[in-house]
């Protein structure tokens, strides 16, 4: 999916991530905390997803705001992930200068040796992020670009108020 943010000054970026769980409380990823995604994130807990289907001509668009999921389920998340990958949660200073790829190459084998045979332990400054809807549009393309667009918008009891938008 796509993810967009905003710095607290209003900076947009947009990034592509990997939706992990979704279920009636939002949408969950993972990811560095220390990233540019997640100091968005925290600094301006508010997020668009897209998720667009070019054969079918659909999309879907969802804003909302951000909270990190629990310890519980990052170390649950982090834990399932391959061995490779945990190691490179703890190699990457993501999203930070690095001097070259060497540097990042022997921080990851030195890793590697630390846990051979051993579990590699969910690092503080990572974990998940829920994107809990308060507007969903979906979208279906039709000929003539008088496309089918409708509008939820999450109401204070709960329900969702649906309009249908003009193409």
């Amino acid at each position: 999916m796509t993810l967009a943010t905003a710095s607290k000054e209003g900076m947009p970026s947009a990034r592509i991530v990997l939706l992990k769980s979704f279920d009636e409380s939002g949408f969950v990823f993972f990811t560095n905390y220390e990233s540019q995604k997640g100091r968005e994130l925290i600094e301006n807990p508010t997020a668009a997803l897209v998720f667009y289907w070019a054969l079918l001509e659909q999309q879907i668009r969802i804003i909302g705001s951000v909270s990190k999921v629990s310890r519980e389920e990052s170390e649950g998340y982090f834990g399932s992930r391959p061995w490779a990958n945990r190691i490179g949660a703890w190699a990457s200073h993501q999203s930070q200068t690095i001097m070259n790829r060497e540097g990042l190459d022997r921080r990851t084998e030195h890793l590697m040796i630390q846990y051979k045979d051993k579990d590699v332990p969910l690092p503080a400054y990572w974990g998940g992020f829920r994107v809990s809807p308060e507007r969903i549009e979906f979208w279906q393309s039709r000929p003539s670009r008088l496309h089918d667009r409708f509008l939820y918008t999450r109401l204070p009891e709960n329900g969702w108020q649906i309009d249908r938008l003009s193409p």
